[in-house]
């Protein structure tokens, strides 16, 4: 008997349609309703403004910490995604979205992030070995745990460093 092994490749998981989740399943509130619509999240970096309020939304009031409670990796893919797909498509390079551990396996760009890291979905440049991590970044800034000030100030700091 042969036994034949084969090493896994990069195993895609696009996320674009969860991203358009953040306007196209809205919660029945007159803020959500209101704000959350294909016009202002138009995949802009301006439209990262209406996010930030969201998720602050989400973090101080009874009503938004209990959803996040309950559904917090729900909150974290649709939240991640969407930002992720907005610093995808301003950049305009070869970025996709994969599978954590397929590129963790696969790649050196991610020698810094320890394993045990969550293995949520990425963005990942075969071409210059690269990797962005919207949904972990996301999930740390969702329970109170980030560097950032804002979801906001994170999609600049990456536009700026891979857009060159």
């Amino acid at each position: 008997m042969f036994v034949y092994f084969r090493s896994k490749g990069l195993v895609k998981d696009n996320l674009k349609g969860i991203a358009k989740l953040m306007y196209e399943d809205v919660s029945e509130e007159g803020w959500d309703q209101e704000n959350l619509t294909k016009r202002n999240l138009d995949f802009t970096i301006e439209s990262i403004q209406y996010i930030d309020l969201y998720t602050k939304k989400l973090m101080k009031t009874e009503k938004g910490t209990v959803l996040l409670n309950e559904a917090l990796d729900n909150m974290v893919n649709r939240i991640g995604a969407y930002i992720g797909e907005v610093i995808k498509r301003t950049i305009n390079q070869d970025f996709t979205w994969y599978e954590f551990n397929s590129v963790y396996h696969h790649s050196k760009s991610l020698a810094c992030v320890a394993e045990t890291t969550r293995p949520y979905t990425l963005l990942y440049s075969k071409k210059k070995d690269r990797a962005i991590l919207p949904l972990n970044v996301v999930e740390q800034y969702l329970k109170g745990d980030s560097a950032y000030t804002s979801l906001q100030e994170y999609v600049e700091k990456m536009i700026r460093a891979y857009s060159q």
